[in-house]
């Protein structure tokens, strides 16, 4: 990845957003980007997240690198419209939080979903023959109901994760786990509400959270401009930039359906509405 950069970006904020479902792509962007502000010596970061969520492993290794960035500039996150779920995870990994007062957040908890077409396919005559090496090979397959072992295992799955996901909200805000998971059970609540829960740390828009983070490195907040590392798009796509909104898409050329596709039966710190 080859940035313009200038020996100016030392008084500059590098601004990172992250938008739409947090999956392979946006992993890739947001850590390479994080390791660009590193090697550039930027001061400070602003990380811009509007998302719904996602996987867990994406959103753990962004939260992680996120961490690791701490020790070396100031990092403050911006919650924007919808900052749920894993949108909240990685925003753990932010030195400081600022959220509007309507910004839907938390959704603290873990999803896994899995299709079961069993009668559908009965009707139209369609079965499946399946050879496995052991019991629990083909769980959730989408042509059988789940046998009550395979929930087990699943549930016990799913708890792993949600603890997972409220230590680290416990950690990261300094709260105790207990209180954490008073509000961690899936509900959303607004920007205003997570202030008085401790999960943010200041009501504002994303200038007031520049602003913060320019102060916080010493810069003057009133000159400190953010310089966006953006996603490299491919070269076809910046000659044609039309067909990138021929369908709806997660912010990094992920459909909606190839998401569900691709996370079927994968742990998700998903929001859904």
């Amino acid at each position: 990845m080859i940035w313009p950069f200038k020996p100016s970006r030392r008084k500059q904020i590098a601004r990172i957003e992250v938008s739409g479902a947090i999956a392979g792509a946006t992993r890739k962007h947001v850590l390479e980007a994080l390791k660009t502000v590193e090697e550039k010596g930027f001061p400070a970061l602003l990380l811009r997240i509007d998302s719904p969520g996602g996987t867990v492993g994406d959103s753990q290794e962004i939260y992680s690198a996120l961490r690791h960035l701490q020790k070396k500039v100031k990092i403050v996150a911006s919650f924007g419209n919808i900052s749920a779920s894993g949108g909240v995870y990685i925003g753990m990994g932010a030195e400081h939080v600022v959220a509007n007062p309507g910004t839907i957040t938390g959704s603290i908890g873990v999803i896994l979903r899995g299709n079961n077409l069993e009668r559908l396919l009965q009707k139209v005559g369609v079965s499946f023959k399946v050879i496995k090496s052991g019991p629990y090979k083909d769980i959730l397959a989408f042509d059988r109901e789940l046998t009550d072992p395979e929930k087990n295992i699943l549930q016990e799955l799913i708890d792993t994760s949600y603890h997972q996901f409220v230590q680290t909200v416990a950690e990261a805000r300094q709260l105790a786990t207990e209180s954490v998971k008073s509000f961690a059970d899936g509900r959303v609540f607004t920007g205003q509400q997570a202030l008085e829960l401790g999960l943010v740390d200041r009501l504002g828009t994303e200038e007031e959270a520049r602003r913060w983070a320019a102060e916080l490195a010493g810069l003057d907040p009133d000159k400190a401009k953010c310089f966006t590392l953006e996603e490299q798009k491919p070269f076809w796509s910046r000659l044609l930039p039309g067909n990138t909104q021929t369908k709806s898409r997660l912010g990094t050329g992920m459909s909606w359906l190839e998401f569900e596709l691709s996370t079927n039966g994968l742990p998700l710190w998903l929001y859904r509405p």
